[in-house]
This record gives structure tokens, sequence and C-alpha cells, in this order.
């Protein structure tokens, strides 16, 4: 029954538990029950395998689980009661696609929210999700086809082209285009709007989704993306081999730490505020050499190995014949700076499975030029998400925010700005009526570092799409301990946020948005 109403559009609400008799094709819902309000970690969510006592919408399940450990220092989340929908997807015949749909009861501020993953997924972001019911949206996850303890392990795409699909764009289509179904099912009307939210692996799904799918989301967050993710791994896998082959280009913590604090000293006052963030570093020209040993090697400076190792930081990662392949990091970064004593499996990965097919594959042989065009060649394209032509997604008054922390040590910034900057090429006109990109002085990778690294991001966007105030500015904080040490304002690019002389710099209310 609950079929036919789907197909025929004429929806009405439906009890919780009557969603798991939803047929429709390449979908079966193995669970979907009441889950009682109350405070939850992504540890102590209820499985949602087991059947619920709640016989309709709006009954409780149960009781909240007891406080565990979750992202986010463990901290407990207050959740309203809602409809949690767990199902499988089967696109193609070596798909197996879990997602989560969770539908307010009481709560429903009339939109969607899904929320995108990290690194090479495989499992669900329910502490994203958390946030978004948190905030009244319906919301819904997936683990893009494949489950892994870790996300930085690519074995799952071993002989099975079908899943690394699924993981470049498949998913999360098809899980948008259920999570609406169940929407319906059980509202009796679809979402007023669809969002989508993300950052990192996350950010690339959300640009994947405006390429691709233009219609599958109002608007779009799209932080620190990963969109040329094959490309990104093949520069950080390049300069982990070379510095493990050859340790006297290794730098130790502690001379990792000299340097981050010879670039703040250097280039803080870069934006005439000194608050220990280098908050404008496309003009800071802090040149490692300052720092060569006079004599031998001491902690106290760098040797012409380690020297010659930050500049390879900084510089474009390029092929035999010149071509880039990745630009380098930005000064400010120092302190996220990576020496890894074996080659990550999160970069080594796509090369061993996808590309040489071979688990034994030893990734201290990687050569950039031959590994990275070998993988080219496979199906693992597919997973780029760099087409500048949103001219769909536009059209159809689509709202794309981006977001990038400038002292990111992985993911370069300059790779999102060169995205942005593409796309105004693409379509030309005026681009910050649709699209803006918000960089975030001392920020790290999605979150973390020394600067205001926590935004409401998806409230700036909600207010963009739906009430059209296009966001100049969003005031971000920095948080330690429950406390907030200091506010300011991200500016939307190529803006940035100058003080005005008089008042505290640690309050945002004293900084304006201005051209450079």
């Amino acid at each position: 029954m609950l079929t036919s109403m789907l197909l025929a559009g004429a929806l009405a609400t439906v009890p919780c538990e009557s969603l798991k008799s939803l047929t429709a094709r390449d979908i079966t819902v193995t669970a979907a029950e009441v889950v009682a309000a109350g405070s939850y970690t992504p540890a102590t969510l209820p499985s949602a395998t087991a059947p619920s006592a709640a016989a309709g919408r709006g009954a409780p399940a149960g009781t909240p689980l007891a406080a565990g450990r979750g992202r986010g220092g463990g901290r407990p989340v207050a959740l309203p009661e809602h409809c949690r929908v767990s199902a499988v997807l089967t696109p193609s015949s070596d798909s197996h696609i879990e997602i989560e749909v969770w539908l307010p009861t009481t709560t429903w501020n009339g939109k969607f929210q899904a929320v995108g993953n990290g690194g090479w997924a495989g499992t669900l972001s329910r502490p994203a999700m958390m946030t978004a019911l948190a905030a009244g949206y319906a919301t819904a996850s997936t683990d893009t086809g494949h489950k892994s303890t870790t996300t930085n392990s690519v074995e799952f795409a071993l002989g099975h082209p079908e899943k690394v699909t699924d993981f470049a764009y498949r998913a999360v289509h098809e899980m948008t285009a259920k999570a609406k179904a169940l929407i319906n099912a059980f509202y009796e009307r679809p979402a007023r709007l669809s969002y989508f939210n993300g950052c990192s692996t996350g950010g690339r799904q959300g640009l994947m989704e405006a390429q691709r799918f233009p219609d599958d989301y109002d608007a779009i967050i799209s932080g620190a993306p990963v969109y040329n993710q094959l490309q990104l791994s093949a520069s950080q896998l390049a300069r982990q081999v070379e510095a493990i082959r050859e340790p006297v280009k290794r730098l130790p913590p502690e001379k990792i730490t000299l340097l981050a604090k010879s670039v703040v000293a250097a280039c803080d006052a870069g934006d005439g505020v000194t608050d220990g963030i280098v908050s404008r570093p496309d003009r800071c020209s802090f040149m490692p050499s300052t720092l060569t040993c006079k004599a031998g090697d001491s902690p106290d400076c760098l040797t012409t190995a380690q020297v010659e190792t930050v500049n390879r930081a900084y510089a474009p990662v390029a092929l035999k014949n010149g071509t880039v392949v990745y630009p380098g990091s930005s000064r400010g970064f120092e302190s996220g700076m990576r020496m890894p004593e074996a080659p990550m499996d999160l970069h080594y990965g796509p090369f061993r499975f996808i590309g040489r097919q071979d688990p034994a594959w030893n990734p201290m042989s990687f050569d950039l030029d031959a590994d990275l065009a070998l993988i080219l060649k496979t199906n693992a394209a597919s997973i780029a998400a760099a087409d500048p032509n949103l001219a769909r997604f536009k059209a159809r008054g689509g709202k794309l925010l981006l977001y990038h922390g400038w002292a990111d040590p992985g993911p370069a910034p300059a790779n999102t700005v060169a995205y942005v900057e593409s796309v105004g090429k693409t379509l030309g006109g005026k681009q910050d009526d649709w699209m803006r990109l918000f960089l975030m002085p001392g920020v790290g990778h999605c979150s973390g570092g020394v600067g205001p690294d926590q935004a409401d991001f998806i409230g700036a966007l909600d207010r963009w799409r739906d009430a059209g105030q296009a966001p100049g500015r969003i005031d971000a904080s920095k948080v330690t301990n429950g406390s907030v040490e200091m506010t300011r304002p991200l500016c939307a690019y190529p803006q940035v946020a100058v003080y005005s002389g008089n008042g505290s710099t640690s309050d945002a209310r004293n900084f304006s948005c201005k051209n450079p």
C-alpha cells in the first residue's frame, strides 16, 4: 500500500513503523522505530535493528541510554523525538549502500539536511546527523556503500568497481532520492527546502551533487572540499615517500614547533593585529632559509635538507613535465605539518587497491607520474568533482557556500580558491549572488587550530536560500572548554577582516569586511 502511495504521489501521514513496508525500487527498509527525546551521543543511540515498542508516529520507543563517548569529547546532544529509518540501497548488483533517515515527529522545520562523510567513508555520519536533527531538520547519511572501522581504508575497492562508483557519486544521490521519498511518506508533503552539508570528503560530495545532480539540493555547504581527491593523495604520498626515503629531510616535532613559531612571529601582524594567528597568508613572505643552521645541526635551526622539505610543502607538486598536480600549503599551517614514519593508508590506499589492484603493493615504490596516470585510467577518475560548469545549479536558484581553514595541513586552501575562480571564469557575470567562499584564518582541516573555528554556516545558508539574505560575513568563535575565547568575522572572499583600531581584538564587532 505504501509503495503505491509513493508511486502515485498521493502521500499520507503514516505511523513510523509503517515505513518498513516501503518496497520501492532498489531499497529495503530494515528498521523504522520512534526514538524518544533525550540526550544522546553517537555511541548511545539505539541500534535501530530491534523492534520498537511504539506502534505509531509520536509514541516513545523507550528511554535514552546513558551518555557515552562520542565525537566532540562525548558531550551528549539533546535530540527531539524522531522516527529513525534504516535502509539498504542496491542500485547495482554489487551495491550495498546503508543509509539512515531521521524524521522529527513534533519539531520538524519543514526542511531536509543531508550530511556528508570524511576520508573514504565506510560509516554513517551520526554526529552531523545529530546536529541537524537538534536544529529541527529531517536528516540523512550514508556509508557510501561499504563498511570500515576506519575512514582511511580503501580495501573495499579491490575487485569492486561498482563500489568505487557508489563512493564517487551514486550513494549520495541514491540516499537523497530515497530520503525524500521517506519524507514525503511520513509528513504527507515534501521538504520545502533541501540542503547538503559536508566538509572534506563531504565537501567533495556537495560539489559533486551540484555538478551531476543539480536538482537534488536547493543549497549546499562545501567545506575544505577534496574535489580532486586522487591528486591530493598523490601529492601527499609523494612528499611522504621522499621524506621517508631520505630521513635527513624529516623535521622532528621540536623543529616543527620552531618553524610554526617562526612563521607566526614573521607574519602574525600582517593583518594589523597581533593575536597569534596568520590571518593573511597571502601577505606572508616568510622564507624557511632564515632558519638555516650556520654550522652543523641544533634544535634552534633547520638543516639545508629540512629547509628543502619546508619549501616543498609550500610549493605545488608537479609531474616531471611541469604539470601541476596539486598546490602547496599556505604559510600558517606548520603546526599541523605531518611527518609520518610510514606512508599513510589514507593516501596510498587508492593507488594500492584501485590503481595497482594489488594488496601487496609497496607504497614506497610510488612513482608520481606513473601511478597517477594509472589510476586515472580506472573508474576512480569519477571521484573527481572538479567540473566548474555549475550553470544548471545556478539557474535553478541554488546557493553554494564554501569554506576552508587557512591553516589546513591536508587539502590546500589554494585548491578551493582555484575552484571558485574557475567557476567564475566558466560562467562569467556576477558570482557572489549564488556562490560565496569563506576562508578561516588559523583554522585547520574543517575545524581546530588557533583560529575561530565555530561558525553557523547552515544558519547562514538557510537565511540566504530561504530569506534571500546573502552572507557578507559570518561571525566565528574560538571555544575552549565551553567558553568563548574570541570571535572574529569570516568574510566573503576576496574580502578580509579589518580591525577598526578600537576595542578588543577578541570581539568580532570591532572588525569589518573590506577588500584587500
